[in-house]
């Protein structure tokens, strides 16, 4: 029996003293983390919320099983938040720019009521023409008659994971989802009701592709609401995609348990104090790459250089844990090893870069500290 199946669901239970120490130190994270925002110098909340939302944009897709070209999503970002600056625009995607702005209006616009055509439009954003959009798949309209199940192993011997209520119950279901949405108890908790709807809204699995996705945006949009702001300088979803194993064997034991679901709400808390916890280290990296380009601000850089180098203060400590090559250089510049090469003497001599220990062919190197 899947936890929609009985008799008194929806009403959740959970134990409050279980809960409370971790609902505590998360307000304690996300005091930290406004403040250390609110201290920073100018425009480098932007920058925060730019690396946040990259960040929740690659990592929601990812939890899927897609890939979004890293670039892409970096321009889609730029461009929407009015950071088109050096070294930030380029090319773009249907689906990155759909998906930063489904992002962006999930929690730019907290208060906005949801509603079954605003759930239905966020999920045709996933899917824009000309994306490679499977036939099948119903495009911002719920699910179709065919039972929806979460299946792994093989065609001829499938194991269900899940499997969501009909189609009959769909609308009725998601009536009461939204309504409870945008009406909640009073003495309900707000980070508590957060991890609630994610819950309740993936246990609907109202479409044919995109529930996850959607669920993680209405999350945010919880959260916003939660924080009593709608600037994101986190990612949950990058969380949960470092504990994607997790999250599917808490989902499925839930959805096939009872209505109590401490569990659950336990591993979204302590998933979500992760997601601040790395937030805090990725601010101090905006910092440091805030102070790097005052440091450097009348260093004559050339357009490759300054592309190289945002990306290596981007995402150091991630992509260039062993620093940064000629032939990574060539890679990302899109010139030869001859030009890469003397980008890279360049970048030394104007103390921008410093060689790593090692030499030879294949010399590293990393940011100037």
């Amino acid at each position: 029996m899947y936890i929609w199946e009985k008799q008194d669901w929806p009403q959740f239970r959970w134990d409050e003293r279980a809960l409370k120490p971790r609902l505590d130190e998360i307000r304690l994270l996300q005091g930290r983390l406004l403040g250390l925002t609110q201290a920073a110098p100018g425009a480098v909340d932007l920058d925060v919320e730019m690396d946040a939302l990259i960040q929740n944009a690659i990592r929601t897709s990812e939890i899927e099983g897609e890939h979004l070209d890293v670039g892409s999503v970096r321009s889609s970002v730029a461009r929407h938040l009015g950071l088109e600056k050096a070294g930030l625009t380029g090319r773009t995607t249907p689906e990155s720019e759909s998906l930063v702005q489904l992002l962006l209006e999930a929690t730019h616009q907290p208060e906005a009521p949801l509603s079954i055509e605003l759930l239905c439009r966020w999920q045709a954003q996933l899917f824009p023409e000309g994306a490679g959009l499977v036939s099948k798949i119903r495009v911002g309209d719920l699910r179709g008659e065919q039972p929806m199940q979460v299946v792994s192993g093989r065609l001829d011997r499938p194991t269900v994971h899940f499997e969501a209520p009909p189609r009959s119950r769909l609308d009725a279901e998601l009536d009461r989802f939204i309504d409870w949405f945008n009406q909640p108890p009073a003495d309900l908790d707000r980070l508590l009701r957060a991890a609630i709807a994610h819950l309740w809204l993936i246990t609907l699995h109202p479409f044919d592709d995109g529930n996850g996705r959607v669920t993680r945006a209405v999350t945010d949009r919880a959260l916003a609401q939660a924080e009593g702001q709608s600037v994101r300088f986190y990612s949950l979803s990058a969380a949960i995609m470092a504990r994607r194993s997790d999250y599917y064997t808490y989902l499925e034991r839930t959805q096939k348990g009872e209505l109590d679901i401490t569990a659950w709400l336990i591993w979204f808390i302590d998933t979500l104090k992760e997601a601040l916890e790395q937030a805090l280290i990725r601010v101090d990296r905006v910092l440091e790459k805030s102070r790097f380009w005052q440091a450097h601000a009348q260093t004559l850089l050339n357009q490759r250089q300054i592309k190289v180098l945002n990306r290596l203060l981007d995402t150091a400590g991630e992509e260039f844990q062993e620093g940064i090559n000629a032939r990574k250089y060539q890679s990302l510049a899109k010139v030869s090893k001859a030009t890469a090469t003397r980008d890279l003497s360049d970048l030394v001599e104007k103390g921008c870069l410093q060689p790593l220990p090692g030499g030879g062919r294949s010399r590293r190197y990393s940011i100037y500290k």
